[in-house]
């Protein structure tokens, strides 16, 4: 089926935002789209309007667009698209047509260090443009994919807002199992003991390959994990890494292989952001890798440490940018509890993470299913 084809400055009203990224606020009342691929917030709205938000500039140059309808902000720097003519676009449909060119963006962008898309590239876009009624029909069957994967991403949540409630609950307020019966001594509970993270787990750092050498990378199905992995995840739980490494590679470097569910700590740049993978993965040099010496302990060490992420960043030093040493790392102090307690938050909370880790791969096989069907509704390959 040929698609009548329009140019995206014909079609569509290009607006940008207007505030620095430093607006945004943690907990505020309305999204802020920023070139960030996560959405932030702020308390402060400027827009209520159906629209697709594109980043201006991209360090990667890996765009992705996002819909979103309602009352939201914007940095200067992004893109605001809404439909210039509603009986001829559905500003939905323009999303699922932006994001099935990502490419073709990434080729036209400009910059070296960082990648740049202008009104006049995004003007002369080539948008396919089927009637609105076959518009209407594609996004009705992307959007329930679409549904799907949001409904899950919410679940993942409340799933890891109960693992660090029952956190603070047992270990905080210290409200754990058999506590009427245990007796507190300055603060802590009787049998408990300190500790420094040097005592209860190993500590590795990681490596980068030689970029140079394309063998360390090409058809590598090593899971080679780096910060942007993380702090770009929407939950603790990882599956998958943008880049692999070849066994070459991992050879040829100081990154090493990590046991599956490793604790992951960004400890460069970006401080103090946590992942725990289902499977072996190595990391670059940005992270301090946490591998409990006893299983008992991994669940509690994890929230232990999300729940000082403040404290962490602040032993963090450098002038260009912040990093945690290990050996600063290690030397923190840790609060452990009685064995039998350590095992029961483990099996409480691990049952949690396997949940997460469903509700992450049933995510996957979500965004899959969607990503190869976009194309070929997109080309009128598949009727609707």
């Amino acid at each position: 089926m040929k698609w009548k084809i329009a140019k995206l400055g014909k079609i569509a009203i290009i607006k940008t935002g207007k505030l620095d990224s430093n607006a945004a606020v943690i907990g505020g009342r309305y999204p802020f789209f920023t070139c960030d691929p996560n959405t932030l917030s702020i308390d402060v709205w400027a827009y209520d309007t159906e629209a697709v938000l594109l980043a201006g500039n991209n360090a990667s140059g890996n765009y992705t667009a996002k819909y979103y309808k309602g009352k939201f902000n914007a940095y200067q720097r992004t893109y605001i698209i809404e439909s210039a003519n509603e009986e001829e676009l559905n500003i939905r449909y323009l999303c699922y047509a932006l994001n099935q060119q990502l490419r073709l963006l990434k080729t036209m962008s400009s910059g070296s260090t960082t990648k740049f898309l202008t009104v006049r590239m995004l003007d002369n876009l080539d948008i396919p443009l089927p009637s609105i009624n076959i518009q209407t029909e594609i996004v009705n069957i992307l959007s329930a994919y679409d549904d799907l994967i949001e409904n899950n991403q919410k679940q993942i949540k409340l799933l890891e807002e109960a693992a660090q409630r029952i956190y603070k609950e047992w270990f905080v307020d210290l409200r754990f199992p058999g506590y009427e019966n245990t007796k507190i001594v300055d603060g802590v509970p009787e049998e408990w003991r300190v500790a420094s993270i040097a005592d209860i787990c190993d500590t590795v750092g990681g490596g980068t390959p030689s970029t140079k050498i394309q063998s360390y990378y090409e058809k590598g199905d090593i899971l080679w994990v780096t910060p942007t992995d993380i702090t770009r995840n929407f939950s603790l739980a990882l599956l998958d890494t943008e880049k692999k490494i070849t066994p070459e590679g991992l050879k040829n470097s100081s990154a090493k292989m990590l046991p599956a569910e490793t604790i992951l700590m960004t400890s460069r740049a970006s401080v103090g952001f946590f992942g725990m993978c289902k499977y072996e993965v190595c990391t670059n040099q940005g992270f301090i890798s946490c591998i409990p010496k006893r299983e008992n302990l991994q669940m509690y060490l994890l929230f232990n440490l999300k729940s000082r992420v403040e404290e962490i960043r602040q032993k963090a030093g450098g002038s260009t940018y912040l990093e945690i040493s290990k050996t600063v790392f290690r030397e923190l102090k840790i609060i452990l509890p009685k064995d039998e307690v350590l095992a029961e938050y483990q099996k409480n909370v691990h049952d949690i993470f396997d949940e997460i880790y469903c509700r992450t791969e049933m995510i996957k096989s979500l965004v899959d299913m969607r990503n190869r069907l976009l194309p070929k509704l997109m080309s009128g390959e598949v009727e609707v």
